[in-house]
């Protein structure tokens, strides 16, 4: 398959799962919804209970604190970039519907790492270790 079209399907997929958990998800999921009942009415069923059932899945990984949300986010990914990427194919003008889904629908930006505080209290003397040498320091 062509890069370009594995990139843009790659990053729908990825978008698509993102946008799993934002006030934006009934929209989006209308407009997937919709470039199935364009192109393959007879598979609109099948995505529209897919779509409610993954969003169901993706809200549930992403408020869990399991250690497998992580995993259970990758695998829709990888999901919906082969249901994309299987549509494209069948539908190469497709592509320019996804193209446009993707200009209106950015993903969320990231969520900011914690910041990291870090304190240290001196007391007048202590150890310091050096390339194997260890020193007494006492301050003056």
């Amino acid at each position: 398959m062509d890069p370009e079209i594995t990139a843009l399907t790659q990053e729908a997929g990825g978008t698509l799962v993102a946008l799993m958990a934002t006030d934006t998800w009934q929209a989006v999921r209308g407009a997937v919804l919709h470039m199935w009942q364009a192109r393959q009415p007879e598979h609109a069923a099948a995505v529209d209970a897919e779509l409610t059932a993954d969003q169901q899945e993706a809200a549930a990984a992403g408020l869990s604190a399991a250690p497998d949300g992580d995993r259970v986010l990758a695998e829709l990914r990888s999901q919906w970039q082969a249901n994309f990427r299987r549509l494209v194919a069948a539908h190469p003008e497709a592509a320019a519907e996804l193209r446009a889904l993707l200009a209106d629908f950015p993903p969320p930006p990231a969520p900011a790492a914690p910041a990291l505080a870090q304190h240290a209290t001196a007391s007048g003397s202590g150890r310091v270790y050096q390339a194997g040498r260890d020193q007494h320091i006492t301050e003056r």
